[in-house]
């Protein structure tokens, strides 16, 4: 199972995610980073991811190949993180196989509604059982 987890900026969340990944007891499961932009890959390098790579064409050639996508909301929103999100790394993420596992942290004042607010650990938890879940269930074509 392939995990992919995708970040920008300065790669904070991907970093925590990758971490608390890789920390999971018995999650047999490959880590990669792939970050909108160099310091977010090398953050999600530094925090355990296997593989690593950045930008735009590095996101379209991986995000095909994995079984698992974990992000924040903000991946599906063209513009976001300060312009790092484009239409193209929009449009793979949607149109990947995989499943998505997206934390709904967003800073372009887009309300989900039906989420509370909650805190940026209680969010990692919950998305890292989700993916636990998602390792251990097998998939039906």
């Amino acid at each position: 199972m392939r995990v992919c987890v995708i970040d920008g900026r300065g790669g904070g969340l991907g970093s925590r995610l990758v971490s608390r990944l890789r920390d999971t007891p018995d999650l047999n499961c490959q880590i990669l980073g792939l970050g909108t932009n160099l310091a977010a890959a090398e953050a999600m390098r530094d925090a355990g991811a296997e593989q690593v790579a950045s930008g735009s064409e590095a996101i379209s050639k991986t995000v095909p190949t994995v079984d698992i996508i974990v992000a924040s909301l903000n991946l599906v929103l063209p513009g976001a993180m300060s312009g790092e999100v484009t239409p193209e790394i929009v449009r793979t993420i949607l149109e990947a196989k995989a499943k998505k596992v997206l934390l709904p942290l967003n800073r372009v004042r887009v309300e989900i509604v039906g989420t509370e607010r909650r805190t940026m650990e209680t969010l990692i938890d919950e998305c890292l059982s989700r993916v636990r879940i998602a390792v251990t269930t097998p998939c039906r074509a």
